[in-house]
């Protein structure tokens, strides 16, 4: 049998403030500049704030295509409605995952909050093949999501992947991946296995904790990116640690950035946009933005 490998940190980076949206206040972890770093992964918003100013304005209707949107909600509410027809709300603890494919329109629009509004949105990237794959959605409720605790002092929230036997319940997606909300006492650890090829990031929510023997504490703010390996640690700090742990198959495919449309080349992101700019961009549902 070969040796288990632990994977070792290869980079930390640290979120920036930013505004999005309609004027919307948070923090990137990761974006535009740091592809192909994160693949098959693109962005990682954290967003929150006591201040309804600072998010009030929300993100009204816009397009996507060739990617999938994940919204996690930790506190607080956002409303949202897409090109599907489908609409709702997204409470504390609940999930949005969104598959655009071909296409979709929505919006997200933030309730105002008593207290901290706090939550995250992750954009995957879909390959080549799928990139104009009929749009999905998924509502995730809090209470459809297994809470495990695989280790002394170690709760993990399985939103999609396997922990302890216990799957969550986000599956079937194209890059396989696995997203976690772990929380670890001070002087907990939590070890986990995860396959070879994949991509494995960790984003730091609460406290502090070290993600290698030996390894310095990294607090809240940071992604901390391991290299090759077979299994993660992560160990807590002082004061205990709270973290998304996610990984993904990379796709290793060019990528055609443009705002909210991720495509493989230039001209597929040319021809999203004029599709976008004649009224043809959707090819499954309706254009809310049209009103027909």
């Amino acid at each position: 049998m070969s040796k288990t490998v632990l994977r070792q940190l290869e980079q930390v980076v640290r979120s920036s403030p930013t505004l999005e949206g309609a004027g919307v206040r948070l923090d990137r972890v990761f974006g535009y500049n740091e592809v192909p770093l994160f693949d098959p992964f693109l962005m990682l918003d954290d967003f929150g704030s006591d201040d309804p100013d600072d998010y009030m304005a929300g993100f009204p209707w816009h397009p996507h295509r060739g990617i999938e949107t994940v919204t996690y909600m930790l506190n607080g509410e956002v409303e949202h409605g897409d090109s599907m027809g489908n609409s709702g709300v997204i409470g504390s603890g609940d999930i949005q995952w969104m598959t655009a494919g071909s296409g979709i329109i929505h919006q997200e629009m933030p309730r105002r909050a008593q207290g901290r509004m706090r939550g995250f949105q992750l954009w995957v990237n879909l390959p080549k093949h799928d990139k104009l794959m009929t749009p999905r959605y998924r509502d995730v409720k809090r209470s459809t999501i297994p809470e495990v605790q695989p280790a002394p002092g170690v709760r993990v929230k399985v939103v999609s992947g396997s922990v302890a036997g216990v799957r969550g319940p986000v599956q079937d997606i194209v890059v396989a991946p696995e997203y976690l909300d772990i929380s670890i006492r001070p002087g907990g650890e939590f070890r986990h296995a995860v396959p070879r090829d994949h991509r494995v990031f960790a984003y730091v929510v609460d406290g502090s904790g070290r993600f290698e023997d030996g390894g310095n504490g990294i607090g809240p703010g940071y992604a901390v990116l391991f290299g090759a390996g077979d299994e993660v640690t992560v160990a807590a700090g002082d004061s205990g640690v709270r973290l998304l742990l996610v990984s993904g198959r990379p796709l290793n495919e060019p990528v055609a950035w443009g705002g909210p449309i991720v495509m493989n080349t230039q001209d597929e992101l040319d021809r999203a946009f004029d599709e976008y700019r004649q009224g043809t961009f959707i090819k499954h549902g309706r254009d809310p933005e049209a009103g027909n």
